[in-house]
């Protein structure tokens, strides 16, 4: 492991590292979104820590646990509601658009990799996605809008218009299954490509955190992009333990 924290010599070691690389394969945690006003699940005094995840078993059992979930949830949509994409997303947004990369791999749930310009097909979500809904019985999606305007008038979220099924946030909440369709093509892209790249990601929550080891024994470099320590920070050839935005400056090549 080379560790460097100067952040003009990191983006000179990023630069290098990306010139030589035939195939990218970013990994984003919640570190690449701290710029754009969205704090880290376990920064203190988080907004997390006020509006605590609840559980999918009880989520999905008691509709008193719904309503406060969904309060919750709305609570956290009105604190981050200004969050752009900074330009470490757009950044991504290029290389895939350059086929430098197939797709950028997230453990976030804020659809600012897909508001920089990705479709959904381009970001693999581990862990889902808060801008929008399904129902847990037939899958259906559901817009936020509409589900907001009938929770303000009945205190109460509707069921699903199309089954009548328990309507959730498309996140993965704690105790929920992994979507292993996600997971499969991730580790696929893993095993092909010549450089995985982690970016603000402590990379301690697995399976997701597996991912840049499946990169690494199939034969890529492992950098790693990261204000503080991660857990594979090891195994990585590369580690810039520095602020994210140094190394992806507007304009980065």
């Amino acid at each position: 492991m080379i560790l460097i924290t100067d952040g003009d010599e990191a983006r000179m070691r990023l630069h290098e590292e990306i010139a030589a690389a035939r195939s990218i394969l970013p990994f984003t945690g919640a570190g690449i979104s701290t710029d754009a006003g969205i704090p880290d699940f376990r920064s203190p005094g988080s907004l997390w820590t006020v509006n605590k995840p609840i559980p999918f078993a009880a989520f999905v059992a008691e509709p008193a646990v719904r309503i406060e979930g969904w309060r919750r949830k709305f609570a956290m949509d009105d604190s981050f509601a200004g969050a752009q994409p900074t330009s470490a997303h757009h950044v991504m947004t290029n290389w895939v658009r350059e086929g430098r990369a197939r797709a950028v791999i997230t453990q976030n749930i804020d659809g600012l990799h897909q508001a920089a310009g990705l479709s959904e097909e381009d970001v693999i979500e581990l862990h889902g996605n808060t801008t929008y809904a399904r129902c847990l019985q037939c899958r259906k999606r559901h817009e936020l809008g509409p589900i907001r305007a009938y929770f303000q008038q009945h205190s109460t979220p509707p069921d699903c218009m199309e089954c009548g099924g328990v309507l959730k946030s498309a996140t993965i909440s704690f105790g929920q299954a992994m979507p292993q369709s996600a997971l499969t093509r991730a580790g696929e892209l893993a095993k092909r490509c010549d450089l995985c790249l982690v970016v603000g990601s402590s990379l301690v929550v697995y399976p997701a955190a597996a991912i840049p080891l499946v990169a690494r024994d199939a034969g890529a470099r492992l950098v790693i992009i990261n204000r503080e320590k991660t857990a594979l920070d090891e195994e990585a050839d590369l580690v810039l333990r520095t602020e994210i935005a140094a190394c992806f400056p507007p304009h980065f090549p």
